[in-house]
């Protein structure tokens, strides 16, 4: 593997990208192809991973599908394992898969706590903070020895700020804060950089129940002081200079991308808010 002068780049490194079918994974995935990676590209089904592949081979690099459905019992650690075979190890991981409760046509289940189900609580914390920490027990094994050991798990806004309705989540993300901050340090000697990245309202699948609804997009943007919804590319460029040589000297941190939501009062800088559409 070698590098250039070029601290962004990563030219030879072998990526692991969860969630990586669609929307900031699948950006993330891209980002780091015309960053030089070669790319594991994992999610629940591999005929989701084509376009993204086609995409990152279009870059010139190798392009390796792992399936895998984090919910169930020892895929994240088989995911780790198939990534690295072809790849002859692995140097950067970038763990975006991540679930809200959702119905089943995909819609997310927002309510409040005392009215959620058991159930989704679980299913939410499986996916997002044990496949989590799966993950990452199984490529410490990859990742020890590479010069550019890196893990970026892409944490989220609702993990440092309160998101009624959103319990679950919130709380699954700012544990996996909590363990990348713990890893940072665990692992350091190892020559290993564990971050969060922490993306606030951006434009996905995940999210199109909130910006297709003009009132709902509304009263949120009023609350980000850019006012604006971010973009899959944005967040994916933050995940690159975490992963790249660039970052070097930075780990255990949480790196908000939100518009200035997270600001003390940021939302509050006398900006008119639309009414709540929540209060009805």
């Amino acid at each position: 593997m070698t590098t250039s002068h070029d601290p962004f780049r990563l030219d030879g490194a072998r990526a692991l990208v969860t969630g990586a079918s669609r929307g900031i994974g699948k950006a993330t995935a891209v980002a780091l192809a015309r960053a030089g990676a070669d790319l594991a590209l994992s999610a629940r089904s591999s005929g989701a991973l084509k376009e993204t592949a086609a995409l990152v081979e279009e870059e010139g690099r190798t392009a390796v599908l792992v399936p895998g459905d984090l919910a169930e019992p020892g895929a994240a650690e088989a995911v780790v394992d198939e990534a690295a075979a072809p790849l002859g190890g692995l140097d950067v991981i970038v763990h975006n898969a991540g679930v809200l409760p959702a119905q089943d046509d995909g819609t997310p289940t927002l309510v409040p706590l005392q009215d959620s189900a058991q159930a989704d609580w679980d299913h939410v914390v499986s996916v997002n903070l044990n496949a989590t920490a799966a993950l990452c027990r199984r490529a410490h094994r990859h990742l020890t020895g590479s010069s550019l050991g890196s893990v970026v798990l892409m944490s989220s806004l609702a993990g440092v700020a309160g998101t009624p309705r959103m319990e679950a989540y919130g709380a699954s993300k700012a544990a996996q804060i909590a363990l990348a901050r713990s890893l940072a340090v665990g692992w350091a000697r190892d020559g290993i950089r564990v971050n969060a990245l922490c993306p606030g309202w951006t434009r996905t699948d995940m999210t199109a129940f909130a910006y297709s609804l003009a009132p709902l997009s509304e009263w949120l943007m009023a609350h980000v002081p850019l006012g604006r919804w971010a973009e899959p590319d944005e967040i994916a460029r933050a995940a690159l200079f975490l992963a790249s040589p660039a970052a070097s000297y930075l780990t255990g941190q949480a790196l908000v991308l939100d518009g200035g939501v997270s600001v003390p009062d940021g939302g509050l800088a006398g900006i008119p808010k639309p009414p709540s559409p929540f209060t009805a």
